[in-house]
């Protein structure tokens, strides 16, 4: 059986990212939002994303980022 536990945010969005699509984030607040997740996001330099969420974040966090 194959482990599911990755080091980080970027071994776990390998091969998923791609310019121009969709993701759904889902969290509650500030304290409940996949902020790695988002930040790798970032980090790989994806763009042109709709991102769709319950929580838009603030400035500098979150999806604010």
């Amino acid at each position: 059986m194959s482990s599911k536990t990755v080091a980080n945010a970027a071994e776990a969005l390998e091969g998923l990212l791609f310019d121009g699509m969709t993701i759904m984030s889902g969290g509650f607040g500030l304290c409940g939002i996949p902020e790695n997740l988002i930040a790798g996001i970032r980090d790989h330099g994806v763009k042109n994303l709709t991102v769709i969420s319950n929580n838009c974040g603030v400035d500098g966090f979150g999806l604010g980022l």
